[in-house]
C-alpha cells in the first residue's frame, strides 16, 4: 500500500491536466470526422433527364462531388454549348462519350458528308440515337415496285429535337458519302423514306 501512495499522489496532481488533454483530443477527432472527405472531386452531372441531341445550357448541368475512385474516365470539365450524343438521366456524370463532337463530322473520312433525311414516320425517329447504324429505304406509294435500299449501314450522327407535330415526318442526320447523299436526295423526290436499324 505504501508503494502505491506516491503514484496516487502524482495522478491526483495531474488529473485536471490529463482530463483537459483527453477532451481536446476527442474534440479534434470529432471535427476531423465531420469535415468533407478531402479526396472528393467535383464532377459535372445532368441536372435533369435530357434527350439525345439536346444542346446543353447552364441550367441543364449541375455539379456533384464524388470520391476520386468513383470519378468516371472521360469526365468533362465544360459542357454548356455541347450536344448530347444520346439521352442521359438526372444525376448521370457527363463524359466524353455522352457528348457529340464539336462538328457532325469529327474524325470522319475525307469525302464524308452530314446528310439530313426526312423520314416519313416521325415515330421511327424517336427510336434512333446518335451512333446507331441504319439502312435507308425508299418506297413509292403507287405501283407494285418493292422498297429499295438507297444507303446501307450509315451511322446516325444527330437526332434533332422534334418540332410541332405535323404529317411531314421528322428529320435525322446521317453520315454518308457524296454518292449516298445524292441517291437519298433523288429517292426523296418521289418516294417515302424510312430506315431499318442494323447491327
Amino acid at each position: 500500500m505504501r508503494a502505491a501512495t506516491p503514484m496516487r499522489a502524482l495522478l491526483s496532481r495531474h488529473r485536471r491536466l490529463l482530463a483537459a488533454v483527453l477532451a481536446a483530443g476527442a474534440a479534434a477527432f470529432g471535427l476531423a470526422a465531420a469535415r468533407p472527405h478531402p479526396r472528393g472531386s467535383p464532377v459535372l452531372v445532368a441536372a435533369r433527364d435530357l434527350p439525345g441531341g439536346a444542346t446543353l445550357r447552364a441550367a441543364d448541368v449541375g455539379t456533384r462531388t464524388l470520391p476520386a475512385r468513383a470519378v468516371p474516365d472521360g469526365a468533362v470539365r465544360r459542357a454548356a454549348g455541347r450536344t448530347l450524343a444520346g439521352p442521359v438521366r438526372r444525376g448521370e456524370p457527363l463524359t466524353d462519350v455522352r457528348l457529340r463532337g464539336r462538328t457532325l463530322l469529327d474524325d470522319a473520312d475525307p469525302g464524308t458528308v452530314a446528310t439530313p433525311v426526312r423520314l416519313a414516320d416521325a415515330a421511327v425517329v424517336r427510336l434512333l440515337h446518335a451512333g446507331d447504324r441504319v439502312d435507308v429505304l425508299a418506297a413509292r406509294a403507287e405501283g407494285p415496285v418493292p422498297a429499295r435500299t438507297v444507303a446501307a449501314g450509315v451511322p446516325v450522327v444527330a437526332v434533332p429535337r422534334p418540332g410541332p407535330e405535323t404529317d411531314d415526318g421528322a428529320l435525322v442526320v446521317l453520315r454518308t458519302d457524296r454518292t449516298q447523299a445524292a441517291a437519298i436526295a433523288r429517292a426523296a423526290v418521289d418516294s417515302r423514306l424510312s430506315v431499318a436499324i442494323v447491327g
